[in-house]
């Protein structure tokens, strides 16, 4: 949903409050980029929000909303809180997530996709949990993307890491290296193009990205020697999206891939997993990438980072990831 300015309401969702998530919502929110690009609110806890904005040493306000309806009438420099839990000081010691935080977290992300699943809220933008506290609260899930995958009715859905010089798609996200080979199948490879290519066109604009897609084994099993999974997988994966239109390339050696990937050749790249994706994103995007839940039927974006439990209550924690992700999500809206 979009105010009468055509700006559209974005619901920010607090996370872990033990951790950072509170004090670089209220830093990227100060921003004036926030202001000319959405209309921002935060469904967390109030007195974890103030506590940020008083570590933070930041004059902004926070004024309690009972609906989404409300966001449009809430003053220039004032934050919209959706208040959903009253943590108890012990439930918000930074670095020592409770059940009780572990929840809270959880019923934020649930409001959210609620919102955004009605119309409510364009977008969602999490901050950080704790995965461990999550699970802790009777809440199983290895992370926000299968949370919401759940919660939206998704099967085929794909992690994005994007940054502006280099985007990246995963085909196992959460596995153990021992269990990728057998997770790496032609259906997955196909499918994950797929809802790249797609997530592509919504965030770059592109009509026909480009994309290549990483061998599984180093230099592409050197003809069966390392293994066979490029040619018998990977690659007829890649031809078959070839023939649906899709531009896409490989498989292609991931040692050299990324170079010429960051170097503006391809569009977004698909990688086999975490690591081999990650890595090289983070070495270009430590601070700003932004991490894109793709094949929802709603825009989810959100900080490539965790907790930072090292840093929770200095106020020095950088928001550029989380302003890129609120940036990132009003952009996919208008597009």
């Amino acid at each position: 949903m979009s105010d009468h300015s055509g700006k559209p309401i974005i619901a920010i969702t607090m996370g872990d409050p033990c951790g950072v998530g509170p004090e670089i919502i209220v830093k990227a929110l100060g921003s004036s980029l926030v202001k000319q690009c959405c209309i921002p609110f935060v469904i967390g806890d109030l007195a974890a929000m103030e506590r940020a904005v008083t570590v933070c040493n930041l004059s902004l306000s926070l004024q309690v909303i009972t609906s989404v309806k409300q966001v449009r009438a809430v003053p220039s420099g004032t934050v919209a809180l959706l208040e959903l839990s009253t943590l108890g000081t012990n439930d918000m010691i930074y670095g020592k997530p409770t059940d009780a935080s572990g929840d809270a977290a959880y019923r934020y992300i649930c409001t959210a996709a609620g919102f955004c699943l009605d119309g409510s809220a364009a977008a969602m933008v999490t901050a950080p949990i704790s995965k461990e506290a999550l699970n802790r609260a009777g809440h199983i899930y290895p992370g926000h993307t299968e949370l919401l995958a759940e919660l939206c009715g998704s099967e085929d859905y794909v992690m994005m890491l994007a940054g502006d010089r280099l985007r990246v798609s995963l085909v196992t996200i959460h596995t153990a290296l021992r269990d990728v080979s057998e997770k790496v199948t032609f259906e997955q490879v196909l499918k994950t193009i797929r809802i790249t290519e797609a997530g592509l066109r919504r965030i770059t604009g592109i009509s026909r990205p480009k994309i290549a897609v990483a061998a599984l084994n180093p230099h592409c099993g050197e003809g069966g020697m390392f293994g066979n999974q490029d040619q018998l997988i990977v690659e007829p994966a890649v031809e078959a999206a070839s023939l649906e239109g899709i531009d896409a390339v490989g498989p292609l050696s991931a040692d050299t891939l990324f170079y010429f990937a960051q170097q503006g050749q391809y569009d977004g790249v698909v990688a086999m997993y975490h690591d081999q994706g990650l890595v090289p994103l983070k070495m270009l995007h430590f601070d700003d990438a932004v991490n894109v839940t793709l094949g929802l039927p709603i825009i989810r974006t959100s900080v490539d980072h965790g907790t930072a439990y090292n840093l929770a209550g200095t106020g020095k924690a950088s928001e550029n990831s989380m302003l890129a992700a609120i940036r990132m999500a009003a952009s996919m809206c208008r597009k």
